[in-house]
């Protein structure tokens, strides 16, 4: 298969073996072309995922309304829901302001990203990931409500000069990036002096055993 590749994995007996990979599409395709009737309970759900995902490009409130439902199975309150769904909306603004003014690559938006997080928290996304001992999760759902409100006041800051400045190209942005994360860094501080607590840490926000697996078809 073309989308296979061979890659060295560690063998049983230690040694590095060329081994067929794929990725995550590339499962999906050789699940389809499974003729086993053993395949067929995979093949139900990526049909259905697929009808999912082409009702909420039709409909966008379909996809929101999911994402709240998978939150909810998965331990969080509703209050932090509704602020984790508004920094979303404001994630989106920020990225459509960025396209309107020259940032249009997901590399780029991963560095301006960065930069907003180092002005806001003195780290960047990944360094406050392995903070908290993250791999592939989203480090904004183990936010707890302040790391939700400052990410959100960094970025619609940003938005905001964006919107009034009207930078052109990704070194300009960058500028901004660092400019509008500044804002929310010095309200961080502020915060953090008044209260003697630090905002940033390795705790999540959901305990151990809060944390629930996704419902049957939602994982």
């Amino acid at each position: 298969m073309t989308f296979c590749h061979g890659l060295k994995l560690k063998a049983p007996d230690g040694k590095l073996r060329e081994t067929d990979c794929a990725n995550t599409e590339g499962v999906f395709r050789i699940i389809q072309s499974i003729p086993s009737s053993k395949a067929e309970p995979f093949k139900r759900w990526l049909a259905k995922v697929g009808y999912e995902r082409i009702n909420e490009i039709e409909d966008p409130e379909l996809a929101q309304k999911r994402a709240r439902a998978l939150y909810k199975d998965k331990g969080y309150p509703d209050q932090w829901i509704e602020r984790r769904m508004r920094g979303i909306a404001i994630r989106e603004e920020l990225t459509n302001e960025w396209q309107k003014h020259g940032v249009d690559n997901s590399k780029e938006y991963q560095i301006l990203t960065a930069e907003i997080s180092k002005a806001t928290f003195g780290i960047t996304p990944s360094e406050y990931k392995k903070l908290k001992g993250l791999k592939r999760e989203n480090l904004r759902d183990h936010m707890n409500d302040l790391g939700q409100l400052f990410s959100q006041l960094g970025e619609a800051s940003t938005t905001e000069i964006a919107k009034t400045e009207h930078p052109k190209g990704f070194v300009e942005n960058k500028k901004i990036s660092k400019r509008g994360g500044k804002i929310a860094g010095d309200a961080r501080k502020q915060l953090e002096k008044e209260t003697n607590k630090k905002v940033v840490n390795k705790s999540n926000y959901l305990p151990e055993n809060k944390k629930q697996p996704l419902p049957t078809g939602k994982q």
